[in-house]
């Protein structure tokens, strides 16, 4: 009983509530009114399933010792390796091999990836006495493989979601500030590379900060030669794109330059939220999904469905539920003194965060569009079972962080 009483209820029944609000979007996205007809189709019953499995495997992991599930993790992560390297050899699906066929279920490597790699990050960077460039190594090596699979498949959404996740673990190590602006240049020079003023403007900014962290002239002169030579690399690494990926790019700059296309989506997603206008069109009625004309409504774009049924008053509360939710881990992991767990919990929440900030940034027109669902919202099996264990291992290392005081 004393057990329960340390279990974190109060975040327990905040995402059961998102849960629940993800299960009747689903039904409604799922559903098209043709005529005074409903036609359903089944997905809300697959994730309510998928659902129930995941409380049953969560109540699993808050039963099994905290020291086994650290003792399987290098195993599992070297098994999920080899599965990203079987997907490989899986029929592709939309043109990517991501998925590992198991009968009637697809399964994504990929997700488990993400919550292995932020596990065993933690715990080889957490270990005592260890130099800023065994941090660094460790972090790069352990990231670095599954990194590149999924690159393979492709998948760069996952890819930027495993290293936000990382970067947010090594700003909360022992690691010098000054080195995650040394990680973070390199992706900002691909960004202002594309405008000669602004990327000299960067590059002073860059050296300026550099600058006052106190520095050696020798590192701060390195790290402008490198983002000088991401300067002109830049557009040899354009050219590399796949024609799908450069016309992600280009059309989140401009949508309008191929509406019937790459920009498609974005166009229909900003209508349908926009039609929703303050309190939507209503539940099972909105326009762009019964008539087709939004894509991935289920999936993807399942935050547009809410826009155009429910409104902004449903998107402000569904953004309340994630800030409740969000704000009440943060509190939380704050209190971890076991600095294993306080790295695997901030991991695991940046990755949720981020994964929910670009679906709906890529939803209203902010970000270009990538393969990233909603997180606990939309439907798939796979995504939502590791979330929910992700959650439950923090849930798992507010419970028992008194064992490790």
């Amino acid at each position: 009983m004393s057990g329960m009483k340390k279990f974190d209820w109060a975040t327990f029944i905040i995402l059961t509530v998102i849960l629940i609000c993800g299960v009747l979007i689903i039904f409604t996205a799922s559903t098209q009114k043709i005529g005074a007809d409903f036609i359903s189709k089944d997905y809300y019953l697959k994730q309510i399933v998928w659902i129930v499995l995941s409380f049953l495997v969560l109540y699993l992991l808050l039963k099994i010792p905290y020291t086994v599930i650290d003792t399987i993790l290098v195993p599992l992560y070297i098994v999920n390796m080899l599965l990203l390297v079987a997907t490989m050899f899986m029929p592709a699906i939309n043109g990517a091999h991501r998925w590992i066929l198991l009968g009637p279920i697809n399964f994504q490597p990929s997700e488990l990836a993400k919550i292995l790699t932020i596990l065993l990050t933690a715990k080889l960077i957490s270990e005592p006495n260890l130099t800023d460039f065994k941090i660094i190594a460790r972090a790069f090596l352990v990231t670095f493989i599954p990194a590149v699979l999924i690159l393979i498949e492709p998948d760069l959404g996952t890819v930027i979601v495993l290293l936000v996740s990382i970067l947010a673990i090594l700003a909360a190590s022992d690691l010098p500030s000054f080195y995650l602006v040394l990680f973070i240049s390199p992706f900002l020079s691909v960004v202002f590379s594309f405008s000669i003023p602004l990327f000299i403007i960067y590059l002073l900014i860059l050296v300026f900060v550099l600058y006052k962290t106190n520095l050696k002239s020798v590192v701060i002169g390195f790290a402008a030669v490198i983002n000088i030579f991401i300067f002109f690399i830049t557009p040899i690494l354009w050219h590399g794109l796949k024609d799908y990926q450069q016309n992600r790019i280009l059309t989140f700059i401009n949508p309008l330059r191929d509406p019937l296309g790459a920009g498609y989506q974005i166009i229909q997603s900003k209508i349908a939220i926009g039609s929703g206008k303050v309190t939507g069109k209503g539940f099972l009625l909105g326009t762009q999904k019964n008539l087709n004309f939004l894509p991935e409504h289920h999936t993807d774009f399942i935050f547009s469905v809410i826009g155009e049924e429910f409104g902004f008053f449903g998107c402000l509360i569904l953004l309340t539920l994630y800030f409740l939710f969000l704000f009440r881990i943060a509190h939380q992991i704050r209190k971890l003194k076991h600095k294993e767990m306080y790295l695997a919990a901030v991991g695991i929440i940046s990755y949720i965060a981020f994964q929910a900030f670009v679906n709906i940034g890529m939803n209203i027109g902010l970000l270009p569009t990538t393969g990233i669902p909603l997180p606990f919202i939309s439907y798939g099996g796979s995504n939502l079972l590791i979330n929910i264990l992700a959650v439950g291992l923090v849930l798992k290392y507010i419970k028992e962080q008194s064992i490790f005081l």
